[in-house]
């Protein structure tokens, strides 16, 4: 499997989102069920989803009645360092440099860079906690100094 990319939603399509993602979860929670069957409009076909797969489309549609672009990976994904550095928001260059700098694992396959996922997502949310730490720190300094009265 390819990676899959949803662009941002149009308007009507992240109101649809919205609706659906509102009745999916509630749904599966409450019947306490693994699997869901699905019958489509014309009631000629349906289909069994196992619940994992309805949390994880239900993320995809959240995403989309927020009106955010969806990227979808296998799990064992390799990534190009374009397609690393968009996931990390960063440049191409800043991202070779992390590579460089052993902060984040690659592979040569010939002259190009290979990135595992997994790499990519454990460095994020790596970076993302220290930004909260950080963040904390400062609110408790401000708090010790009065600016929150």
């Amino acid at each position: 499997m390819e990676a899959l990319r949803v662009l941002p939603p149009s308007e009507t399509d992240a109101d649809l989102a919205r609706t659906a993602s509102s009745k999916i979860i509630p749904f599966v929670r409450e019947q306490g069920t693994k699997t869901v069957h699905l019958t489509f409009a014309d009631g000629k076909e349906s289909i069994v989803l196992p619940s994992g797969s309805l949390e994880m489309f239900n993320s995809i549609l959240e995403a989309m009645a927020a009106g955010h672009g969806v990227m979808i990976f296998p799990q064992h994904a390799e990534l190009t360092t374009m397609e690393a550095a968009d996931i990390l928001n960063v440049s191409r260059p800043y991202l070779i440099g992390l590579l460089n700098k052993k902060e984040i694992p690659f592979r040569l396959v010939g002259r190009h860079r290979r990135i595992r996922i997994e790499d990519v997502m454990k460095y994020k949310e790596d970076i993302d906690r220290r930004r909260e730490a950080i963040l904390d720190q400062m609110v408790a300094e401000a708090e010790e100094l009065g600016l929150y009265d």
